[in-house]
C-alpha cells in the first residue's frame, strides 16, 4: 500500500525504516510545514517526492496518511485525511478533545475508512508474551494492576520541550497513552476513573544544551494519581509524573488470582518478562515468545495495511485510541470536579499477536 508521511520531526525516521522493513507498505511522499525539512527527509530515505500537505493529500496514489504532526494538529490532519478518502495512522493522542476524537471515528465510519493511532508499543515482543500469559493463564484471573510513570521531565534532553508542557501533553497525554494502551491490552477497556492532579511548578526551566536557561510555562497537571475500573473486575493504580527525581517503582505489575506478572516498561517493544506463580518462592524471567523486540515504531500502521487488504480488524485501532484519550480526559475530570468519572467509551480488546509470524510480516 502507498503511504505518505506528515511531519518530519524527530520521531519520522523510524516510520520512514518501517516503510523499509516491511513489503506492505510503500512510502512514496513526505510532507512538512518546513518543506526544506521535508526535502532532507525525502533525501536521506530515498522517498519519491517531498511536497506541500495540499499535495500530498491530494495524490491519488496514497491510500494511508501517517499522521506524526505535534499534538495540537493530529486532529485537523486526521479530519483532511479522511475527508480526502484515504485511511489514516497517527501519533498519539488520537486528538486533545474528545469531541474531535468523536468527530474523526464518526466521519472515517461514514467513509468506510480506518483509522489507527500509536502507540504500538503494545505489539512487541514484551508486551505480547506478558498477553500470552495472561491468556493462557498464568496468573489466573486479573484481579489489579499497578503503572508507574516517573521523572524529573523532558527538559534536559528534548530539543523543543515546550509543547509538552501544552495542553495536549503533559505527562499524561505525552507518556498515559503507552501505560494505558498496554493496560487495555493485558486486561480489557475500562468502565469508570478517578484521579488527583497537580501542576506542581507554574514554570520549567530548559537545562539541554540548545536552549539552557530559557523558561518554559507550563499549562497542564504535571503529577497525576488515578485509579481504574475495568470493565472485567480488576482495579488498577496509576501515576504519571514529570516531578521526581527519582523511583525504584516498577513501569507496570499484573496481579492475578494466582500469581504476579512484571511487565516491561510499555514505551519499549522488549523484556524483560517475570513472572511469580502461586506455588513460587521468588519471580523468574520468561524467554520471550514474539519478535519485534527492538525499537519497532510503525508496526501499527504496518497491521494497518495488512487489516486493509486483507479485509480483518487492525489492532492499533481508532476506537482504542479514543478510549484512552477518554481515560487520560476523565482522571483530569475527576480531580476538578472531585468526582468518579463514568467512561462512555468502549473498545474491544484487540487480538493478539501470533507467535509465529514470518520475520518482518504481520500476517502469515
Amino acid at each position: 500500500m502507498k503511504a505518505g508521511i506528515i511531519g518530519c520531526g524527530v520521531i519520522s525516521p523510524i516510520y520512514f525504516e518501517a516503510g523499509r522493513k516491511f513489503d506492505i507498505l510503500d512510502i512514496v511522499a513526505c510532507a512538512d510545514l518546513d518543506q526544506d525539512r521535508a526535502r532532507a527527509r525525502a533525501a536521506e530515505f530515498g522517498i519519491p517526492k517531498a511536497c506541500s500537505v495540499d499535495e500530498l493529500l491530494a495524490d491519488p496514489e496514497i491510500e494511508i496518511v501517517i499522521n506524526l504532526t505535534i499534538p495540537g494538529a493530529h486532529a485537523d490532519i486526521h479530519l483532511r485525511t479522511l475527508a480526502a478518502g484515504k485511511h489514516t495512522f497517527g501519533e498519539k493522542p488520537l486528538a486533545i478533545g474528545m469531541e474531535d476524537g468523536q468527530r474523526i471515528l464518526a466521519l472515517a465510519k461514514e467513509k468506510n475508512l480506518l483509522v489507527g493511532s500509536a502507540p504500538d508499543t503494545f505489539l512487541g515482543g514484551g508486551i505480547q508474551t506478558c498477553r500470552k500469559l495472561i491468556d493462557e493463564g498464568w496468573i489466573g484471573k486479573p484481579v489489579a494492576a499497578t503503572a508507574f510513570m516517573m521523572g524529573s521531565g523532558p527538559e534536559s534532553w528534548h530539543p523543543n520541550p515546550g509543547f509538552l508542557y501544552q495542553v495536549g501533553a503533559g505527562p499524561m497525554f505525552d507518556m498515559g497513552p503507552y501505560y494505558l494502551t498496554a493496560l487495555v491490552n493485558l486486561i480489557g477497556p475500562v468502565r469508570r476513573v478517578s484521579g488527583s492532579a497537580q501542576m506542581t511548578y507554574p514554570e520549567r526551566t530548559i537545562t539541554n544544551d540548545i536552549d539552557y536557561g530559557k523558561k518554559i510555562p507550563v499549562e497542564v497537571p504535571t503529577h497525576i494519581a488515578g485509579t481504574l475500573d475495568f470493565a472485567g473486575g480488576a482495579v488498577g493504580t496509576i501515576i504519571t509524573s514529570v516531578d521526581i527525581q527519582g523511583s525504584s517503582l516498577p513501569h507496570m505489575e499484573i496481579y492475578g488470582s494466582a500469581g504476579t506478572l512484571i511487565v516491561p516498561d510499555p514505551n519499549t517493544f522488549g523484556g524483560p518478562v517475570l513472572i511469580k506463580r502461586h506455588n513460587q518462592s521468588d519471580f523468574a524471567e520468561i524467554p520471550l515468545t514474539h519478535g519485534f523486540t527492538e525499537n519497532s515504531r510503525g508496526l501499527g500502521v504496518v497491521d494497518m495495511a495488512y487489516a486493509i487488504r486483507n479485509g480483518r480488524e487492525h489492532r492499533a485501532s481508532g476506537e482504542m485510541a479514543y478510549h484512552v484519550l477518554e481515560l487520560m480526559h476523565g482522571f483530569h475530570l475527576s480531580s476538578e470536579q472531585g468526582i468518579h468519572y463514568e467512561v462512555k467509551s468502549g473498545c474491544r480488546r484487540p487480538a493478539a499477536l501470533p507467535a509465529d509470524l514470518p520475520r518482518n510480516a504481520l500476517d502469515g
